[in-house]
């Protein structure tokens, strides 16, 4: 009995003049073996899906999709049967373009689920864009024959792009995001805080500066992004100041409230050349400019270091020496066993400009004293060559590592840009938007500072202490106060009581008590406003994981005036972390193979891919390119000069 091995359910069908090509069986030669007829160009548009092939010098077309052949002889069957046959071959992704098909999918969960999918050329092109924006893959990936491969593999109908075009359509992706962003930035309604560095690239020993914009948006969500990356003449204060007043004026932005800078000297004057050429700063200028706290965390730090340089030296050195050949390391753990020394962690390097890296290295040291004084006289070479550590070394690093930790939990809370800061650090405005915090905040911590700068010779009673934090609440009270009621001048919110008023009638012809009732019910309201009426509530207490923007946006109705205060002054930046995290995206994009990259090209890489990650991830990836095209650079620069003017062109990337 012949065994069946063709399914009945999957036969295949095969056309009256279709033949399979089984290369296993028949050679399919390219040439005919025989003398025929020059055959013309294939015009017909089914040969998009076949290749032109002879078996036995008769032309046949191969699908591209099930490789199978059928006869094409132009003086028999024409192309007709390869029409028929390409309209309805199964594998041919054109018969897919208007059919759903069912898919699994994998849940984050682990869980699987099914569902439809439809061909969609304008979320295949999206989506590939995002593949070179965001997954930072060089253009010329385009050009690999493996990814080629693969792509077809996956769906055959779409068609690769070239580098060009990519690098085209990137710089489209960029005005269009672009578009979005800019509407919402020159809206002067919304209030804007910036945060600038400068950076020089070793590759092409040119000047850079970066400018991101963070604001709340009205879902109470807080947002950065990079708005500018652009080559800087030099890192003189006049011209950091003069490309920043050119970034806030090309984007439009009427309301910039902060600037954050660090403690260069250069800073110093470019805030000041902005706060002569910027409009409408509150209260002149005075809190424009916000210093990072990173950096001054990072000097306190490192003034620290240097009072117990010598015993911290002795411990680098001795790490260097052990991690400088294997045979060392090798040596080393074998002490860590005689000692019976149980860790996970390995000696580490450090890196001379960073100091969270010696945190590092001494953490990780101080642990394994006994395996160094075991290595010490294993090693006959390691005292002759360093100063070898002493129980002395490792008292004052166990003390430099206590000292160390917590200024580095401080400055990773310091660095984060997705939530508010300012309520946590700011002991003014900001802290008393804090519905935790309020005043009686502001009172424990002058308390705390009075008692703490008071001279041991004379000291303050408790009713001079009380005073004195009394007077100082009641001076940011007023300030506060007035800052409250510019807000509620520009405001087109009603200026509201604290509750309902009972309804009292007046006996029109009793003037003099009419105008006594009057007078006390205007008193009365003007007691309580909504800014009395916020400070003389609890403190809201017991509430764990709390969310400052939630409880604002809960409670916006109830404080209209306060919710648009707090809106802009939680977005104050107190680091500049935010824009020194783009020099790792551009450090790689400028390298020494991509010198010649162009700077709007520059700039589009490094805001788009900002952009479209939502700032929710660090930015510590690059896009790789080698795009060297100065057509392209220029159609960017006219386009958003185009953005920049009275209209808009419409931008479509999906052309």
């Amino acid at each position: 009995m012949v065994d069946n091995w063709v399914d009945n359910n999957e036969a295949t069908q095969f056309d009256d003049d279709e033949v399979f090509v089984d290369n296993t069986q028949q050679e399919i030669n390219e040439e005919p073996t025989q003398k025929r007829k020059r055959v013309g160009k294939t015009r017909s548009d089914c040969w998009k899906s076949f290749e032109k092939i002879f078996i036995d010098g008769v032309r046949h077309g191969k699908c591209k999709w099930c490789e199978r052949a059928l006869k094409a002889d132009g003086n028999n069957t024409g192309t007709s049967s390869l029409n028929k046959h390409a309209k309805n071959c199964k594998k041919n992704p054109e018969n897919l373009k208007n059919q759903q098909t069912l898919q699994f999918k994998k849940e984050p969960t682990g869980e699987g689920s099914v569902s439809t999918w439809k061909h969609d050329d304008k979320r295949i092109k999206k989506a590939m864009l995002n593949l070179f924006v965001v997954g930072g893959l060089p253009f010329k990936f385009v050009e690999n024959e493996a990814f080629i491969e693969y792509t077809n593999a996956l769906n055959g109908k779409v068609i690769v792009p070239c580098r060009t075009t990519i690098s085209k359509k990137v710089s489209l992706y960029y005005q269009e995001e672009r578009n979005k962003l800019v509407t919402f930035l020159c809206n002067p309604l919304n209030t804007i805080h910036l945060t600038t560095d400068c950076w020089t690239s070793p590759s092409k020993r040119v000047h850079y500066i970066v400018i991101t914009a963070h604001f709340i948006d009205d879902n109470w969500e807080m947002h950065k992004r990079i708005i500018n990356f652009k080559e800087l003449d030099s890192q003189r204060g006049e011209d950091i100041g003069k490309e920043v007043l050119k970034c806030i004026q090309g984007w439009g932005i009427k309301n910039v409230m902060t600037c954050t800078v660090d403690n260069a000297s250069s800073n110093d004057k470019a805030i000041e050349f902005l706060k002569n050429k910027l409009p409408n700063l509150y209260n002149e200028g005075k809190h424009f400019h916000i210093r990072c706290m990173a950096h001054i965390i990072n000097l306190i730090v490192r003034d620290g270091m240097n009072k117990n340089d010598e015993s911290v030296k002795c411990l680098q050195d001795a790490v260097r020496y052990i991690r400088k050949s294997t045979q060392r390391i090798a040596l080393f753990k074998k002490c860590m066993k005689a000692v019976g020394v149980e860790s996970t962690k390995f000696l580490c390097n450090d890196c001379p400009t960073r100091w969270n890296s010696t945190y590092d290295l001494l953490k990780i040291a101080v642990d394994l004293e006994k395996a160094f004084y075991e290595y010490e006289m294993e090693d006959r070479s390691f005292a002759r060559d360093v100063v070898t550590p002493v129980s002395e070394d490792f008292v004052t690093c166990r003390a430099m590592v206590s000292f160390l930790e917590k200024f580095k939990l401080k400055t990773e809370l310091v660095s984060t840009t997705s939530k508010p800061l300012a309520n946590r650090f700011f002991g003014e405005f900001a802290t008393i938007l804090d519905p935790r915090m309020k005043t009686e905040f502001l009172r424990h911590a002058f308390e705390t500072l009075i008692k703490y700068k008071m001279p041991e010779n004379k000291p303050l009673s408790e009713l001079d202490i009380t005073a004195k934090t009394k007077s100082l609440i009641k001076d940011i009270e007023s300030r506060f106060e007035n800052f409250f009621n510019c807000y509620n001048t520009n405001s087109n919110v009603p200026f509201e009581t604290g509750g309902s008023q009972d309804a009292v009638h007046i006996d029109d012809d009793d003037d003099f008590v009419g105008d006594y009732f009057a007078q006390s019910v205007n008193s009365s309201a003007s007691k309580e406003t909504e800014l009395t009426r916020y400070l003389n509530e609890g403190q809201t207490q017991g509430v764990k994981d709390f969310d400052i923007l939630v409880w604002w946006k809960n409670n916006a109705s109830r404080y209209p005036i306060l919710s648009r205060m707090a809106k802009d002054l939680l977005g104050i930046q107190i680091s500049t972390v935010a824009s020194e995290s783009a020099f790792s995206t551009s450090g790689r994009i400028i390298d020494s193979y991509r010198a010649n990259l162009s700077a709007p090209i520059i700039e589009a890489l490094v805001c788009t891919q900002d952009w479209v990650r939502k700032s929710k991830k660090p930015i510590v990836d690059s896009i790789d390119d080698i795009l060297k095209d100065d057509d392209i650079a220029k159609e960017l620069e006219d386009a958003i000069r185009t953005q920049n003017g009275n209209g808009k062109r419409p931008i479509d990337i999906n052309e």
